[in-house]
């Protein structure tokens, strides 16, 4: 599923605001045809809002009905080589005078005050910029330990005269945009910062992670058009937060609590989390995605989406429900080579591999003989079962192929099964949901651990990974 979640939240506009038109006017000495955008940040790219022709006299106007949401906007200039960033907040008629020989110093922007404080310190940092990284080359090219102390020294209160400055439009300035921009951009301290053991490190950790957050308010919808909160919210997720589903669930649905009374924000969120981990990067954190469907979305608490984003998202919870890390596995009604029942609770073992394979699967037909023998080799001496699975497409009877495959590769002392069409049909005039929803086998082959309940312990891993796995539980057992 495509990242189109966070892209339709960019194009929504409140109702309420309908009544009020936005008009903002670029003129520019250096272009006298062409078309320039009306563009937003968002996320990591720049999003288009509106665009208009630039006139013979350096004019285009950019107009519309309804009040554009606070945040970072930029104007791209014709040939999209030069852009000018400017902030949108209450004031919706802007007038941007651009001079290409000098875009940060020669740019005007009247009709917003936040705009003067904005310009002001884009400058301010372009200075500062300068001598830091004077400071810095000088550093690296001293040759005595008195010039080294000197820019060292130099380099880090440049660092604090910056930081001073940003502190200042903070206290002066407590309700400007400005303010929750640089409120949102900064990195919280740490505690020590030459850690030296071990409880250094985790102490300096969960400081960290406790105040990421600290200049973030949820209910504050101007960071949401800006260049850096889509990546401080990827980051606190994939690298800050321990990647376990009901750690994530517990923060993802407090963050979703605190935004409820922002549309925007909480629209945002739920999309970015929806997206994150509809198909995530560690096993287990389907989890966080089918707990998202059931509190969310199926409770029709994302009635912005369509209705085929809202089957894309439907369909996928179902597929995973039933196949949630821990959940016991479904029982599999199914026949073996002889065609006598085999089902799967029915495997008397403290381990049962299930794999879902395909004997016209080139993969498969690579992977299954480095199973067997592994399972040969160790496996099979610690009460592990090999459950094989035939995956057959309706139009096409693989039967035969699948025995011989069996037979070539001494497959024998596994439980291979297979269902019947009689079988397919009757459970799906029942409506019972197939073994590939059940087990959301997309993919061949698909492999399941599951344990002497039949729960399962993993899913979706290589050979090589379930067997580090096992190996893992067979230790901690002798231990």
């Amino acid at each position: 599923m495509k990242r189109y979640l966070i892209i339709l939240a960019a194009t929504f506009c409140l109702a309420t605001a309908r009544s009020q038109n936005y008009k903002v006017t670029l003129q520019t000495s250096q272009y006298k045809s062409g078309v320039a955008y009306l563009t937003y940040h968002m996320g990591k790219n720049l999003n288009v809002e509106d665009s208009a022709a630039v006139s013979n006299k350096g004019l285009a106007i950019f107009s519309g009905k309804r009040i554009l949401p606070a945040g970072i906007y930029a104007l791209v200039l014709p040939g999209k080589s030069k852009s000018v960033d400017f902030l949108i907040e209450k004031e919706q008629v802007i007038t941007i005078t651009t001079d290409t020989t000098d875009l940060l110093s020669k740019t005007i922007v009247t009709g917003s005050p936040a705009n003067i404080l904005l310009q002001q310190y884009q400058k301010t940092i372009a200075a500062k910029a300068q001598l830091l990284d004077a400071e810095k080359r000088a550093y690296s090219a001293a040759t005595t330990k008195a010039d080294t102390a000197l820019h060292e020294t130099n380099y880090n209160k440049l660092n604090k005269d910056l930081n001073d400055y940003r502190n200042n439009i903070i206290k002066t300035q407590p309700k400007s945009m400005m303010t929750a921009l640089l409120n949102a951009m900064k990195d919280p301290a740490v505690l020590n910062n030459k850690p030296q053991t071990h409880t250094d490190s985790l102490q300096n950790y969960y400081y960290y992670k406790t105040h990421y957050w600290d200049g973030v308010t949820f209910m504050d919808e101007r960071i949401i058009r800006t260049p850096f909160f889509l990546p401080k919210l990827e980051r606190y997720y994939r690298e800050l937060m321990v990647p376990e589903p009901d750690s994530i669930i517990k923060e993802a649905d407090y963050q979703l609590l605190l935004a409820r009374s922002s549309p925007e924000m909480y629209k945002f969120l739920l999309n970015w989390l929806t997206d994150e981990y509809i198909n995530p990067k560690y096993m287990g954190q389907d989890a966080v995605f089918v707990h998202l469907f059931e509190k969310y979305h199926s409770k029709g608490l994302s009635n912005w989406l369509n209705e085929k984003q809202m089957e894309t998202i439907s369909r996928r919870a179902y597929m995973l429900m039933a196949n949630l890390i821990g959940a016991k596995a479904a029982d599999l009604e199914m026949l073996d080579t002889a065609g006598r029942p085999a089902p799967l609770y029915e495997v008397a073992a403290d381990y049962t591999v299930v794999v879902f394979w395909d004997p016209t699967c080139g993969h498969c037909r690579e992977e299954l003989p480095r199973l067997d023998s592994i399972y040969r080799a160790n496996w099979k001496a610690h009460r592990v079962k090999m459950y094989g699975v035939l995956l057959a497409d309706s139009k096409e009877d693989l039967k035969q192929e699948w025995l011989k495959y069996i037979r070539a590769h001494n497959l024998a002392d596994w439980v291979n099964v297979y269902q019947t069409k009689e079988i397919e049909t009757a459970n799906t005039a029942a409506q019972k949901p197939g073994y590939r929803q059940l087990y959301d086998v997309t993919l061949t082959p698909t492999i399941y651990l599951l344990d002497k309940e039949k729960r399962i312990i993993a899913k979706k891993l290589t050979w090589q990974q379930l067997d580090e796995l096992l190996q893992v539980k067979w230790k901690i057992k002798t231990n």
